[in-house]
């Protein structure tokens, strides 16, 4: 049996505050069930209680380098609770159930799994996300986080489901809503939105595009390429510091949580 691994607490967004046992919101008591994910911006876990079960996702509370960091935890806080309340009333949306303390979003939990490439999901699946897609861009909004499966949830009704708006777009201001250049900025997410919907499309239900759909859907708009330009030498440094720095070896996207609330690799180590 090999050594257990773990990650760093300086890599995770509570530090080394154990995650909260038990939480009460409007009244009810809801108890930890399930760890999904723990890591440098945020922890989000399943809590049930008498009243049903929710998803708590708290932002980083813990210093870097001795860098207080908290006010990151608020700010997507609170950025993700007011886009939460935008889009609550669309069905492809959980129910939002309000803050929890300063760093804390909570929703319904939607029983259902992450979207994976190749599945085949049924043929209105993607009529419905684009439908409510275009909702959302009609509020002025952006979603932005498309481009990875598993930001799509598969309800066990078969039904798509967008859940996480950490990094959506929302302009928080009253001046110049509605007014150029805002609605030029939105507009580049947003069509930046509809190419990554049409690759998720792309990657499981191919079948289901017209031969100039299929051609559209691979034009990449000129903000899609310009971002993964300048992003990509990033990403590329964060995963060759992260593989050296944090021993835990974990499965897609770093930070993901197995079953009973440990790391996949925190399982994988335990496997002899």
């Amino acid at each position: 049996m090999s050594e257990e691994r773990t990650t760093p607490h300086w890599l995770l967004a509570l530090g080394q505050e154990p995650p909260p046992a038990e939480v009460e919101l409007d009244g009810a008591r809801y108890g930890l069930s399930r760890v999904f994910k723990h890591d440098f911006f945020a922890y989000t876990a399943l809590y049930e209680g008498r009243a049903g079960r929710i998803v708590l996702k708290i932002g980083r509370k813990a210093p870097f380098l001795g860098l207080p960091l908290g006010w990151i935890g608020r700010l997507h806080s609170w950025h993700e609770s007011e886009v939460f309340r935008e889009v609550q009333d669309l069905e492809i949306v959980p129910r939002f159930t309000g803050r929890w303390g300063e760093h804390g979003v909570t929703h319904e939990f939607v029983e259902g799994h992450p979207l994976e490439r190749g599945e085949r999901v049924s043929d209105e699946f993607f009529a419905l996300l684009a439908a409510g897609l275009a909702e959302i861009h009609r509020r002025g909004l952006a979603y932005v986080d498309l481009e990875k499966c598993e930001n799509v949830l598969v309800g066990s009704d078969g039904r798509p489901y967008l859940f996480d708006f950490q990094i959506s777009w929302r302009w928080p201001f009253a001046f110049l809503r509605g007014r150029w250049p805002v609605t030029w900025i939105a507009g580049r997410f947003q069509a930046g939105d509809r190419y990554h919907l049409a690759k998720l499309q792309l990657r499981t239900r191919p079948d289901l595009f017209s031969p100039e759909e299929l051609a559209a859907a691979k034009r990449k708009p000129w903000l899609v390429r310009l971002h993964g330009g300048l992003t990509r030498p990033f990403t590329l440094l964060r995963r060759f510091v992260l593989r050296r720095v944090d021993p835990a070896r974990k499965r897609g996207e770093r930070g993901r949580v197995g079953a009973g609330g440990r790391s996949d690799a925190e399982l994988d180590a335990r496997t002899p």
